[in-house]
This record gives C-alpha cells, structure tokens and sequence, in this order.
C-alpha cells in the first residue's frame, strides 16, 4: 500500500517493506545481507513505481483456447543507476524487468560546495519514448538526484520517476520544487538532516554498507 504525502510523493508503507527497512536500518547488519535486503526492497518499490505503465491488449493461445491479455507497450522501460549506490537497487529491478533498458550516471558531492559533480553518463538512446526510472537509496540533500533528473531531461526523456528507500524532508521539498513533474516513490521519509548532511535516524551511507568500505 502506498500513502501519498502530496502529489508528487508515494510512501510505500507496505509491512514487507517496512519490515525489510528496519532490517536495513540496523548497524548490525553486515554488507551481504544488506545488498540482498535493498534488492528485495527494491522488488516491492518497482511493483509500486510500475503501476501505471501502459499496456496494450495481445492475442494468446492457452494450453485451452485463445485468449487475450495484457502486455507492456512501447519501447522497454529505462531504469538509470545513480552510481554507486544506486545499483543496490538497479539489480533488484532488473529481476523483475529483465528487458529493460539500463543507464548510469555518476556524480560525486564535493566536500566543500556540497554540489554535485559528474563524472560519468551512460544513458540508452530513444529516452523520449521510454518511462525512465532514476534509481539511488537515499535522497538527502536532493543534490544528486536533482543534477541526475536535468542530465535525463537534456537527454530527451520526457516521462521520469525517482525511487529510493530513505528520504529527507530537506530532499524531498529541494526535489520537488527543481522537479515538479518528476514523481518520488520511497519507503520512508525520515526526520532530518543532521550538520554533516547524513539522514536521520537514516541508515548510514548506503554505498559504504553495500560494499563494506568506509
């Protein structure tokens, strides 16, 4: 079930998820079971995120008859990793949308400015007629995901979402007031963002938990 706290955000407060979050959250949980807890996270988010994907009407036939079903239409859905950690969630999409188009943008947050840097872009063609889905665990400050959402639209897509497990208050209203047209679905949206720029109570960086560096 999702809660809508506005037009543009879903909150996903399914038990599975929720449940899966708390396991998330905790420090004790090791690297391992991290990944595999955001990839089943990320399995609950895509049903949300894809609800309302297009389909047309096909002619099969059943082991008993000819019949008619649904099926996704158009060019195949983009999915686009927020590097590094984005693809914790990447992965667990891609398990359920084999068929997908896959793109990655890499951006750092300069230590100083705390403004995002890019570094790497790598998006499939044809973004203009595909539902893109930008992809990165937490949204904090909303930096990133703001400077990722421009690259996409300069790029040529027109219909895009955001998903993420954990969200800020600060990042939320900073998103959706550079993208008003870009819906966000998460798992929560937590209390604050502490003087270092770090979720609270959040979950830690994401990146450094999946991989087991620091």
């Amino acid at each position: 079930m999702a809660s809508n706290t506005n037009a543009s955000i879903e909150v996903v407060d399914h038990p599975l998820v929720q449940h899966k979050l708390t396991m998330v959250r905790d420090r004790n949980t090791g690297a391992a079971d991290f990944r595999q807890l955001l990839r089943e996270i990320s399995h609950l988010l895509a049903y949300e995120v894809c609800r309302d994907l297009d389909t047309e009407a096909v002619e099969i036939e059943t082991p008993l008859e000819v019949s008619t079903g649904p099926k996704l239409q158009g060019r195949k859905i983009c999915l686009v990793s927020i590097l590094r950690a984005g693809n914790g969630l990447l992965d667990g999409m891609l398990d359920l949308i084999p068929a997908a188009r896959v793109g990655h943008i890499g951006l750092y947050r300069d230590p100083d400015t705390k403004v995002p840097v890019e570094y790497y872009l790598k998006l499939p063609d044809h973004l203009d007629e595909r539902q893109c889905i930008v992809v990165d665990p937490m949204l904090a400050t909303g930096g990133s995901a703001i400077a990722a959402v421009h690259r996409m639209k300069q790029a040529g897509a027109k219909r895009i979402k955001f998903v993420c497990v954990v969200a800020a208050p600060e990042g939320v209203e900073a998103f959706t007031k550079a993208h008003p047209d870009v819906p966000v679905v998460t798992a929560a949206i937590d209390r604050e963002l502490d003087d270092h720029f770090y979720i609270r109570p959040g979950l830690g960086d994401a990146g450094d938990r999946m991989y087991g560096t620091k």
